[in-house]
């Protein structure tokens, strides 16, 4: 079983910046091809943000993060990251971070992709 664990949510005001982190248990990594985060906002369904390759580190975003957001990812500390700037109250949602199999763009933004989720992180943006 995968196990992933957010960490870095927090409130911050529109504008401002935050870093959210994903630990993957180690071990676990030759199940799975790529990792992301996705985010569900009070009321609406859980949306695509980012998502990574985990071998060749090719990304795919969400239109509306491109420029604002950046995956990364450490292979050393099997740890994956969402830096994201210019942030927006629309921004605001738990943040979750996935794994699964896949290989395409278009693959990466289907929530049946992912086989493993976290518990979510909190990201508040006040205008």
């Amino acid at each position: 079983q995968v196990r992933l664990v957010e960490s870095g949510g927090g409130s911050v005001q529109a504008g401002g910046s935050l870093r959210l982190s994903c630990e993957v248990s180690p071990g676990y990594m030759f199940s799975v091809t790529a990792v992301g985060w996705h985010r569900q906002a009070l009321g609406k369904e859980r949306e695509f943000v980012a998502a990574i390759r985990w071998n060749t580190g090719i990304t795919y975003y969400t239109d509306s993060v491109k420029g604002r957001f950046t995956i990364s990812r450490d292979n050393a500390k099997n740890t994956l990251y969402l830096q994201m700037s210019s942030l927006k109250p629309e921004d605001t949602a738990v943040y979750y971070c996935a794994a699964g199999i896949f290989y395409t763009a278009t693959q990466s933004m289907v929530r049946r992709s992912y086989a493993y989720w976290g518990q979510g992180t909190q990201v508040t943006v006040s205008s």
